[in-house]
């Protein structure tokens, strides 16, 4: 398996991804197609796809990225929750996203909310997708980013998606060695 991390051009739109989880459809792709910009990011777990997905479904009580920046100082939880597997679209997820669409130990996908969100960030969906891979499995996270509202709109996607880069790699890597640790 060969990892795209940096190389000429590709951060901050591809880290850690293969280049057939690159070319790979997700439902943020169906969301949002015309989006400018498309953020592949992707890290290996020893986890089983059933027990990452469990752990992706904590992201419906907090980010799991840095939680001073993220989740206003309040430690994302370091145990499973029971019952956030327990997933309906339009649910919450980390404070800022609604969950747009699911399939069971596989993807969810995520749209950001309307107001200050939508505001600071434009429109944004994200995938977070699971898969079977030898020795465990792969979690990728796949964003469509707009350009947020007004005259600095396309500025501001750029330094998201160079911002998005550390926050996301700490985002999975902390997902993933959850999963390892928990099963």
């Amino acid at each position: 398996m060969r990892v795209l991390f940096t190389g000429p051009g590709r951060l901050p739109f591809v880290w850690g991804a293969t280049a057939a989880e690159v070319a790979d459809t997700y439902g943020c792709d169906a969301l949002l197609p015309d989006a400018p910009d498309r953020l592949v990011r992707a890290v290996g777990s020893r986890a089983t796809p059933a027990r990452l997905y469990r752990w992706l479904c904590q992201l419906r009580l907090a980010p799991y990225s840095y939680d001073l920046v993220d989740n206003y100082g309040r430690r994302s939880p370091r145990a499973l929750v029971p019952g956030t597997e327990d997933l309906a679209v339009g649910q919450t997820v980390a404070t800022i996203f609604t969950l747009a669409a699911f399939t069971p130990d596989e993807e969810l996908t995520l749209r950001i909310k309307g107001g200050r969100p939508y505001l600071v960030f434009g429109d944004l969906a994200v995938s977070y997708a699971v898969r079977p891979a030898d020795g465990g499995s792969r979690l990728v996270a796949v964003l469509r980013c707009t350009d947020p509202p007004g005259p600095a709109g396309a500025l501001r996607r750029r330094l998201l998606s160079w911002g998005d880069v550390p926050m996301m790699r700490k985002q999975l890597l902390t997902l993933a060695a959850l999963a390892e640790r928990s099963g």
